[in-house]
């Protein structure tokens, strides 16, 4: 007796649903502005860098901290060597991407406020939304000597395990 069934064939396929417009334009435009603000990094970094190295300042950490929707900088330590300094009042300009246009925007800023902008910059492009909910806290280290900038982050969560018995 011979089975007509095909037990190969797959189950029958739900249709795909739509993809939603909106979506695909914000990520579009998310790819767009993430590959502008890589474009910029360098260059920032170089400004950057340069007036610290001048000032003989090797290391700046920028400390952070955010939750129930809003977050800001905490503190930031600058050092030359082993040895506490101040940031230069000098004024530099750093290249900012726009979201949703291909624009490159200069802004003028002191030192401390370009750390400041460039921290909440790369914050934005890691973990958008840090400063929510249980929110997020860490450190941003400017490392002159070795021309980098890490980035120490902790996100929070509240986790809730429940059990029930019937017995």
């Amino acid at each position: 007796m011979s089975d007509n069934h095909n037990h190969n064939q797959a189950p029958s396929q739900q249709p795909l649903t739509s993809i939603d417009p909106f979506m695909v334009s914000w990520e579009q435009k998310e790819r767009a502005y993430r590959k502008r603000a890589c474009a910029v990094l360098e260059c920032n970094k170089k400004m950057l860098f340069g007036i610290l190295a001048e000032h003989g300042i090797t290391a700046v950490i920028v400390n952070f901290d955010g939750y129930g929707d809003s977050g800001q900088i905490e503190e930031i330590t600058v050092q030359s060597g082993d040895v506490a300094v101040e940031l230069p009042d000098e004024r530099i300009e750093i290249l900012r991407p726009a979201w949703d246009s291909p624009d490159i925007e200069r802004e003028t800023h002191t030192v401390r406020e370009a750390i400041e902008a460039l921290s909440y910059d790369f914050l934005a492009q890691t973990h958008c939304g840090w400063e929510n909910n249980d929110g997020a806290f860490g450190d941003f280290t400017f490392d002159v000597t070795e021309d980098s900038i890490t980035l120490d982050y902790n996100e929070r969560y509240t986790a809730t395990e429940n059990y029930s018995h019937e017995f």
